[in-house]
């Protein structure tokens, strides 16, 4: 079943102030919520991603030459309940380049870009990945969790960037290079738990991080209503809750992927009882951590994966 809205990157155009963080050449804020311009604005390209995880990798392959507007950029913000402001609006209003999400993920974007008249060149990271809902079942639309994904984002970003400034077109290309290259070890680090695990099952409380827990080969044992139900903030029926804290404490998983941003009863005991029977939790987010990176964050996510298999 889709996800109701009510799940969704909500779009409810207030007038709360909202606090912007930004990329590299990109905005900060002033105290009073307001964006400040970076000495780099006059000339920046104006760039509006939809989280700080797209508005990071903007920012490393636009560098100086953007000006980086990231939506949603607190790390304690469920990105499904986010509330998006009339500063939104305007930021989307005079961006030349748009990152956007998409598979109904950051749907507020599309219709705020329709409702602004907006001609920025909008990128679909679910196009860019042309990964499709599987036949009876859902899209898992969490793609910036895909690393063969991100590689073709990065070439996307570069060549939107090149069109909106030629001048510096070769710049970006090289910076996307440079990119790209950094993502090949945490492919080899995927590799490298499949050759060790493959085929062993591990528990998630949403479908988050399921691209890499495919790449390295692991099985997710989680019965799909629990998961779905998180995922659309729906309750647990008793059953359902049963079967899953039956996964640890009957061992049948080696851990538990834990998305920390949407944590609630259902998940909390989840993580109760997967602690109880000495299985390892490792918590994952869906945007960047503060202090992070986009390739810190996934480095240290796939390293935690590693570790808690190899206890």
């Amino acid at each position: 079943m889709p996800t109701p809205p009510s799940r969704r990157l909500a779009v409810l155009l207030t007038g709360a102030s909202l606090v912007v963080l930004a990329g590299c050449g990109s905005s900060d804020s002033d105290s009073d919520g307001s964006a400040a311009p970076s000495p780099a604005a006059a000339s920046a390209i104006p760039v509006v991603a939809s989280t700080n995880v797209y508005g990071d990798i903007v920012g490393q392959i636009g560098g100086s030459k953007v000006d980086v507007t990231s939506v949603i950029s607190d790390p304690d913000q469920d990105p499904h309940s986010y509330e998006a402001s009339t500063q939104n609006q305007l930021a989307l209003s005079k961006a030349k380049v748009v990152v956007e999400n998409g598979g109904g993920y950051d749907d507020f974007v599309d219709r705020m870009l329709k409702s602004g008249g907006s001609s920025a060149e909008v990128i679909n990271a679910v196009k860019i990945s042309g990964k499709s809902a599987p036949k009876g079942g859902e899209l898992n639309e969490h793609v910036w969790y895909d690393f063969p994904t991100v590689a073709k984002l990065a070439d996307s970003i570069a060549v939107a960037l090149g069109k909106a400034d030629p001048g510096d077109a070769a710049t970006f290309t090289r910076n996307a290079e440079a990119f790209k290259a950094k993502l090949q070890p945490l492919e080899t680090k995927e590799a490298q738990i499949k050759k060790a695990h493959a085929g062993e099952s591990v528990a998630i409380t949403e479908p988050v991080p399921l691209y890499m827990i495919d790449a390295s080969g692991l099985k997710d044992a989680t019965p799909e209503e629990f998961s779905e139900a998180i995922e659309e903030g729906d309750d647990v029926s008793p059953k359902v809750l049963q079967a899953t804290l039956a996964l640890f404490s009957g061992k049948k998983v080696q851990a538990l992927v834990y998305n920390e941003q949407t944590s609630g009863p259902q998940t909390e005991k989840a993580e109760a009882a997967a602690k109880a029977a000495g299985i390892p939790v490792v918590p994952v987010t869906e945007t960047l951590p503060q202090g992070k990176d986009y390739l810190g964050w996934m480095t240290s996510n796939v390293d935690a994966l590693a570790s808690a298999l190899d206890r």
